[in-house]
């Protein structure tokens, strides 16, 4: 049965005045709209990036709360019930006057931007939220493959996901969240696609695809160049996103080493990837410069501690 306007307005106006007492948290109201305007919980977690679970449960603790269903499924997904299509606009409004007056906190900041240069996968991101205090909120900033720093150097964002090794490592802080070994990304057609793994000596002459020149030491690491012994690379192109390198190994033009964890990003159709036994391992850290000082900043450094522990 759908509740009286004047009883509606009576949870409004609780929510809009009495925030805390009724346990909404801003998180749970951005949830709620996220869910809302994607028209989908999976859409909104990947989006969010959240767990779906996670989000469902938030969202259903936010209702509970309210003691109102928000959310119902129809045919086409995800709709608003009449409660939550009169609350939408009012969360709207809640979300805004927050960050209004967040905004007006001379230097104090609770609001980072992270570099990422791929996603993070490895389920990271979901954890890192879990662990994060309340006040705390992130967004995400693709950066391109030619800067290892992930913005760090250019000073637009504050901390970066991040490969080792980085450039003038003594401008920058890191904490390692995962150590994995190199596999070599190719077509299926190659000679050693069906192969359980390869030793580097297999693969060394291989036409092998390359990070632009500007990524430095990590360009490098991609090419094995210290494995080398000397002997140059045969470059087969430069690689500079996702959609470009998975075109140029899926068309034959050369193979390609990347972290384990990252073989998501092109193992699909025609590509395999195929673990390299003998290179030394990759490693994944979240850096930030060096002479960093923001609180909302260690918050996040320590919740990627807590979530890789």
């Amino acid at each position: 049965m759908r509740p009286a306007c004047g009883e509606l307005g009576r949870v409004v106006q609780d929510l809009l005045v009495q925030p805390l007492v009724m346990d909404a948290h801003v998180r749970d109201l951005r949830y709620f709209v996220a869910v809302a305007e994607a028209g989908s919980f999976t859409a909104a977690a990947e989006r969010l990036y959240v767990s779906q679970p996670a989000l469902s449960k938030q969202v259903r603790a936010l209702e509970k709360n309210l003691g109102r269903v928000l959310l119902c499924r129809d045919s086409r997904g995800i709709c608003l019930t009449p409660a939550g299509a009169e609350l939408l606009p009012r969360v709207r409004e809640v979300i805004e006057r927050w960050e209004a007056a967040v905004a007006t906190l001379e230097g104090h900041c609770d609001h980072l931007v992270i570099g990422m240069q791929t996603s993070p996968g490895r389920n990271l991101l979901p954890r890192i939220r879990n662990h994060l205090p309340e006040p705390i909120e992130f967004d995400l900033r693709q950066v391109p493959w030619d800067d290892p720093t992930a913005g760090l150097a250019a000073g637009t964002t504050d901390a970066a996901f991040c490969w080792l090794p980085l450039p003038e490592p003594s401008a920058y802080r890191w904490l390692t969240l995962a150590q994995e070994r190199r596999v070599v990304a190719m077509t299926e057609n190659h000679p050693l696609a069906r192969r359980e793994s390869v030793r580097f000596a297999e693969i060394v002459d291989e036409p092998i695809l390359a990070l632009p020149r500007s990524a430095g030491a990590l360009r490098d690491h991609f090419l094995a160049l210290p494995e080398r012994a000397g002997a140059p690379p045969v470059i087969a192109g430069t690689i500079s996103d996702p959609e470009s390198t998975y075109e140029a190994v899926a068309g034959g033009r050369g193979i390609c080493l990347l972290a384990e964890g990252n073989a998501p990003v092109l193992a699909r159709g025609c590509v395999v990837m195929v673990p390299v036994t003998d290179l030394p391992p990759s490693e994944l850290v979240l850096a930030w410069r060096a002479d960093a000082s923001s609180t909302a900043l260690w918050q996040f450094v320590q919740a990627c501690a807590e979530a890789t522990s």
